[in-house]
């Protein structure tokens, strides 16, 4: 397939999955955006590809590992190169594992800090490079309840998410004043997907009464914060359902 440049602006991906992702890739691509989703298959992108192409917008998917460096710096200029300007870029890595503190191997610890955190890194760093230029941008990175606390099983997850919203919070306050909106989402809830179908049935059948949050919204809610004014610029957003404690 022949990629042709244009001068719609480009809304990038990393982790367009079936859930928060793929919605987050079809919302923006409905407002005129050539969106570039990535997975590290980029055959499982074929259904999110044809949605978008079915509703009149234009993506195209990328294999990309976001844990290496090398690609990831490949992938930003290409997309700069031949595709547009890059002016939104979604960072949508989960790695959410269950494993108590013995059970957590070097190599679960260091493969699930290097898909949340190391990988949110280099997609920040490398979009930062593609807006400065231009003093303009949104960068949003997904994060999670693991964000805000620990919780017993999860250290390797909550460990890594603490990182990426560090992270967050420091490119905020460094690309702020140069024009770039950095905010970090809060997902405090069952998301509907599959794996809540299937592993937590309970939770599942409350998604008739609205308790469970649909990908759609969340990513309605990414479409807001891109079109904040630059006086009024959220950082940190939490989205969680009504019946949801907290």
């Amino acid at each position: 397939m022949t990629i042709i440049r244009n001068s719609a602006p480009v809304a990038v991906v990393i982790g367009a999955g079936d859930a928060t992702g793929g919605a987050t890739a079809r919302r923006f691509a409905r407002e005129g955006f050539t969106v570039v989703a990535t997975r590290r298959n980029a055959d499982a992108l074929q259904a999110l590809l044809k949605d978008i192409e079915s509703e009149g917008g234009v993506a195209h998917a990328m294999a990309c590992d976001a844990r290496q460096e090398d690609a990831m710096v490949d992938l930003f200029k290409g997309i700069e190169r031949d595709i547009g300007c890059v002016e939104v870029v979604v960072f949508n890595i989960g790695g959410n594992v269950y494993f108590p503190i013995i059970e957590t191997t070097a190599q679960v610890y260091r493969k699930v800090w290097e898909m949340s955190a190391f990988a949110g890194f280099l997609t920040g760093r490398e979009a930062a490079k593609a807006m400065l230029p231009r003093n303009k941008g949104t960068i949003i990175f997904t994060g999670a309840t693991a964000s805000l606390r620990g919780a017993s099983g999860f250290s390797a997850f909550a460990s890594a998410k603490f990182a990426l919203r560090a992270l967050a919070q420091s490119m905020a306050r460094e690309l702020g004043p140069q024009g770039i909106h950095v905010a970090h989402s809060i997902i405090d809830g069952a998301i509907d997907t599959a794996f809540i179908r299937e592993i937590f049935p309970d939770k599942y059948a409350t998604k008739s009464e609205g308790g469970i949050i649909d990908p759609e919204h969340i990513a309605e809610q990414y479409w807001q914060i891109h079109c904040q004014a630059r006086d009024c610029w959220t950082h940190e957003f939490d989205l969680r359902p009504w019946m949801e404690t907290f």
